[in-house]
Formats: structure tokens, sequence, C-alpha cells
């Protein structure tokens, strides 16, 4: 994997990791909207196993906003990642507040990058791959690292949140 410095594909997810000086991988494809799951549809585009690709959903958690990662072929359990976040209780986050928080459109939001950084939960089942893929801050475009890397950048804790 290759830093990559590629202008074609700056978001704020690649300025972040080029900044913090972090190794990735760009991954492009071409988005269909029709496709129901963004997170499967780039699994199948990209040839990637879908426990290695990782969805990013804001949460609500008892009023303030969160994030939580989690495998694309996975749900997020809203018990665990209030939980894990030290809430009573998560639901999801309205889309339009979820856009507006993270300067990313749903279906591109990235872990990293966001205009608010907000408490984030990688999913414990990260740490068992040498990389992982989260989408790069728009559709049709995933960033591979390591999990130690997307943990860092994102100030994020782990935890079983996938169910």
């Amino acid at each position: 994997m290759a830093k990559s410095k590629q202008s074609s594909v700056g978001t704020p997810a690649t300025v972040t990791l080029t900044k913090a000086g972090i190794t990735f991988s760009t991954h492009s494809y071409e988005h269909d909207p029709a496709a129901k799951s963004y997170g499967l549809e780039a699994a199948e585009a990209l040839g990637l196993k879908t426990a290695q690709v990782f969805k990013t959903l804001l949460v609500d958690v008892d009023g303030k906003l969160a994030v939580g990662v989690v495998p694309v072929d996975r749900q997020l359990d809203l018990k665990a990642v209030a939980a894990a976040l030290d809430g009573k209780k998560a639901t999801m986050a309205d889309p339009a507040a979820a856009e507006r928080t993270t300067g990313y459109v749903v279906g591109g939001i990235s872990p990293i990058g966001q205009k608010r950084r907000l408490p984030t939960v990688v999913d414990a089942t990260a740490t068992e791959h040498d990389t992982v893929y989260v989408s790069g801050g728009r559709r049709g475009l995933d960033l591979g690292l390591a999990p130690a890397d997307l943990i860092t950048v994102t100030a994020a804790r782990t935890a079983p949140i996938a169910r």
C-alpha cells in the first residue's frame, strides 16, 4: 500500500490521512444509484470480503451524535454502541443531521475527516484484519488502511458493537 496523493480523489478523509502520515490505499468503483446497500455494493465492486469492509453509521446517544463503524454485512447493535459510549440509549441519527455534522453525504460518510470529530466506536472485529476498508468520503470511493491507524486517526475505542 502506497500513500495516495492523487488529487482526483482528494476528500477530507484522504487529506486527513495524508497530513497524519498514515499509509492508505484508494479504491474507486462505479457507484450504482439503485444499490440497496452502499457497503455491500463496495465490497462486491472491489472484490473484497464483506468482513473487511466497514460502514460508518451515525447514532444519537442520549441526545449527542456519535459514530459506529461496523462490517457491511452486519448491523449496528444500538444497545452495545450506547454502552460502549457510556450512554443509556442509542437511536439512528437523522440522515440530514448526519450530513450536516460530518460534511459528507449519506452513502459516502467516512469515519475519517469529519467536519466535527464525534465519539467513535469501531467494531472489535476490525482488529482481526491486516487491512480494513471504509468510505473515502464519497460514494464510489473506499480507503484501505490498517485497523490500528483507523482507530488512531478517529480517536476511536473498540467494542463488540455489531450483530
